[in-house]
């Protein structure tokens, strides 16, 4: 397990589950929103270059299953996908809660963006997301691990946060932090 994508909807704890696993396995994260928003939550110019340079090298974790136009690339060169296959409830409570604590300190996230209680009126604010696109989200994955492109990648799928912090203890036993 080298060349992880942890994938799942808004909301479903991929960053932290990315940060953990790869913290225990000693392997670089990297956030697919920092990479894609800049400043003002534009999108970055470089962003398919800057993950291209990523996914060619050996060692790194995704806190996602990729962009549309940066999926194929980054399904072609992983070597595990985790699916945090929550149900909606379970990632809409988490997004709202998130959302809500960001909104409320106004800490800067990804490229000092900051989200505002005005921002989840946004079709493409994480709350939204959520409810809008949970279907076709599970669609994706459910589609990505069945190709058989994809065949040699080892899949794993929990409904469940307690199964997938199972699983991480089984592969990646905890380490002390650093």
């Amino acid at each position: 397990m080298q060349r992880v994508l942890v994938a799942g909807i808004t909301g479903s704890g991929k960053t932290t589950y990315a940060t953990e696993l790869g913290r225990r396995l000693d392997l670089p994260v990297h956030s697919m929103d920092a990479l894609f928003h800049g400043p003002g939550w534009e999108p970055i110019p470089t962003f398919a270059d800057d993950v291209a340079e990523v996914v060619d090298g050996d060692r790194w974790i995704f806190d996602s299953h990729g962009y549309s136009e940066v999926q194929e690339l980054m399904w072609a060169r992983a070597d595990t996908v985790i699916w945090l296959a929550y149900p909606r409830r379970v990632a809409a409570t988490r997004v709202t809660r998130r959302s809500f604590a960001r909104a409320w300190t106004r800490d800067p996230v990804f490229n000092d963006n900051v989200e505002t209680f005005r921002s989840w009126l946004d079709p493409e604010h994480p709350v939204q997301w959520v409810w809008t696109h949970y279907d076709s989200r599970r669609r994706n994955l459910e589609l990505h691990f069945a190709d058989p492109r994809f065949a040699e990648i080892t899949k794993v799928r929990f409904a469940r946060p307690v199964s997938a912090q199972r699983w991480m203890d089984l592969v990646a036993p905890g380490r002390e932090p650093r």
